[in-house]
This record gives C-alpha cells, structure tokens and sequence, in this order.
C-alpha cells in the first residue's frame, strides 16, 4: 500500500538533492571542521557554504546564524540565553499556544522565580493585542512568540508585535520553525531579534536547527565547551546536518512560491472537500492568516485518534490535534486555549502538506474521509441512533 504523507508540520522527508549533499560528508570527507589540516579545512568551507545558504533564505548575515542540533535547542538557547544576559529582569511573556519547546521552558523558569505571562488568544486564534502591551514592562527581559502556530497553522502579524515589543526596549524572539520555506522572510528588514528553525521542517535532515542572533543583541551561550561557532555554542559540529540544512534552505528559496501556490490549492482542496461532505465538522482556526499548507478540522461526536487509525488502514498519514497520552484523553492545549468545545476538540484531525504531494493523493483522501467519519459515528455513543 502506498502511503499518503499528510503529516508534514511534524517532519518531512528529505529532500534528494538534500541527500546527496550529504552523503560525502560521512565516510570520505569525515574531517574536523576545528583541524588544522587541509583535510578538515575543506570540512570549514562546506559550514560556510551552509551558513551563507541560510542566511539568504531569512535575509540576514550569515554571521547571525548560530548552529544548532533542532529547534527546541535553539527556542531554550534564546530564552535562557537571554535572561542571562540581563539578569536584573525577571519577566517573560509568551503566549497558551506555543509548541512545549517554548511553554516547557517558560513554565520551569516560572518555578524559579521567574514572572511568566502566557497571552490568550480568540476563538480564532489570534493574539489578544491590548493584553501584550499592557503586561510589558521595565521588569520584562523578553517577549517568545511563535510566528505561526504548528497545530491550526494560524500566523501571528509578528512584523506588528515586533514593533510594540522593539519600542519597549525588550528583546523578540519567534520561534520560526513552521514557517521557514513556506512564507518568505527579509530579517535584514526586521527588528526580530532572535529567530528559531528547524532543518526536518524543510525536507532537511532531522537533528540540526538554526538560532538567527541579530547583530548586536545580548545572549549567553547556552552550551558551553569548546570555541565552535564563534563561542556562542560549543561542540564539534554536525557537518552532515548542517551542510544538508543548507542545500534545504536553499532549496526552499527556489519553491516558496510552490508552497504559496501548488501546496495551498491542494490544501483548499482537501479542506473545503472534508468541510462540504462531512456534517458536524468546523475548521479551527482564522482561515485566512494561516500557513498555506496546514488545515485542522474538528469532527463532532468522535475521536480524532479514532479517525487516525481508520486514515492509517488507507496508508494516509496525519495527527490529532489532542496531546494525548497513555490512559488520558487532554484536548490539545491550543485547542482548549481558542475555547473549542470539549466534543469537537477531542476529534480534531490536522492535516499538513508539502510540496511533494499530488492531487491524486488529495483525492483519494477526499474519498476516504466521509466514509470514515461517517462508520465512526454509527458507533459512537454520542450521535442519536
């Protein structure tokens, strides 16, 4: 059975070119990028090339980039790193829908004394405005919001709260890492101060990530060692995932109008199909500022992870959007943070593409869902029979 991968917000898959890129790097150029020698000097150049890759996907200076081992090391390095640059400030503002590598962090600092304000959103899930700029104040050392959320897809006007943030006085980090590749950024024409990615997010490899760091602003290394990456964060490097971050980057630069185009017309596709022959269903989040490839749907009645299994049985690939967990059934905290009702945030299903999938995939899948939604709740206790 072929399998229908819509499950792309989570990880995609490596894209060849990617691949290839990296092949090298493992059993015939294995040197140290730190050596003296020739041999690992050639390894040095392949880390520039990347680096000078991704700088021109964010529009920044490749100076700004800082190399990581994935996105949750780089939203703890800006967080941390940053409350210990300023150690005299003792507040953080984030908001209930970001990913656990921002909120876990958050919340621990909150149970050392920290101050942790977590912004709410609407039904809709966009930012409450005039509550960020109340809560900021000369105690706030810095402001983590996400530039777009990984469950709805639903994209934060970040270029907006930048700017209430900037005349503050306060330091701005986004964690980035849904939307690099898919929308296109000019950081050089941003006051974002620090910028977290991802490289499996964008048909890179999985364990390599990315720490935009804007010139002149003020953060303590996270990892300490060694002299790798100008000081800012010690360890020999992953040459292969850093090299093959960059041809991702790259290629991303080359098929962001893919994404805004082909991914979002078969994304519009799916979406209105599921909405139009499926009753009981709604589609979370604010339809229009979204990512154009992400779409998350609530089922009345059932369980998403019902409806995960039965999509499984037909090779087709999503997630739920209830953080679940062996013997409980927690709604999504995005879900419950945007006031879904309890019912339909239990059946939530996301469905998230990318540029390799194919309309033929869309519909099959089109074919599939009524039918599954519809055996589903002929079993349910909750729908009258």
């Amino acid at each position: 059975m072929k399998t229908i991968y819509f499950d792309n917000n989570a990880t995609t898959k490596v894209a060849e070119e990617v691949l290839e890129e990296m092949r090298p790097l493992f059993c015939e150029l294995y040197g140290n990028p730190s050596s003296m020698h020739t041999f690992g000097g050639q390894i040095g150049r392949k880390i520039r090339q990347a680096r000078e890759r991704v700088a021109g996907l964010l529009g920044c200076e490749p100076s700004e980039i800082i190399f990581t081992s994935c996105g949750t090391e780089s939203d703890n390095t800006a967080i941390k790193g940053t409350l210990a640059a300023v150690p005299n400030k003792r507040k953080i503002i984030t908001t209930r829908v970001e990913h656990p590598a921002v909120l876990a962090v958050c919340r621990e600092l909150a149970n050392h004394g920290y101050t942790v304000v977590e912004l709410g959103v609407d039904k809709q899930g966009r930012l409450d405005w005039r509550q960020l700029e109340e809560q900021i104040d000369d105690d706030t050392a810095v402001v983590t919001i996400m530039y777009a959320n990984n469950e709805t897809g639903v994209v934060f006007p970040i270029e907006r709260i930048v700017e209430i943030v900037s005349g503050k006085g306060v330091v701005f980090h986004t964690d980035a890492v849904q939307v690099v590749g898919k929308m296109p950024l000019n950081l050089s024409k941003s006051k974002i101060d620090l910028l977290s990615l991802s490289g499996h997010k964008l048909h890179g490899p999985k364990g390599v990530g990315v720490l935009y760091v804007r010139k002149g602003t003020r953060i303590s290394p996270f990892m300490l060692g060694g002299h790798q990456e100008e000081g800012r964060r010690a360890g020999t490097e992953n040459v292969p995932g850093i090299v093959g971050l960059g041809k991702a980057c790259e290629l991303a630069a080359e098929t962001i109008e893919e994404e805004n185009s082909k991914v979002k017309y078969l994304r519009d596709k799916l979406e209105d199909a599921i909405l139009e022959r499926c009753p009981d269903c709604e589609l979370n989040g604010d339809k229009d500022n979204r990512l154009p490839n992400t779409t998350n749907i609530s089922f009345e009645y059932i369980e998403g992870e019902a409806i995960l299994l039965m999509l499984d049985k037909y090779g087709i690939c999503a997630s739920s959007g209830s953080a679940c967990t062996s013997g409980s059934l927690e709604p999504s905290h995005v879900l419950r943070a945007m006031g879904v009702p309890f019912t339909a945030a239990h059946g939530s299903i996301r469905f998230s593409l990318s540029r390799y999938n194919t309309e033929e995939e869309v519909d099959y899948t089109i074919e599939k869902m009524p039918e599954i939604v519809n055996r589903l709740r002929e079993l349910s206790p909750f729908v009258a029979k």
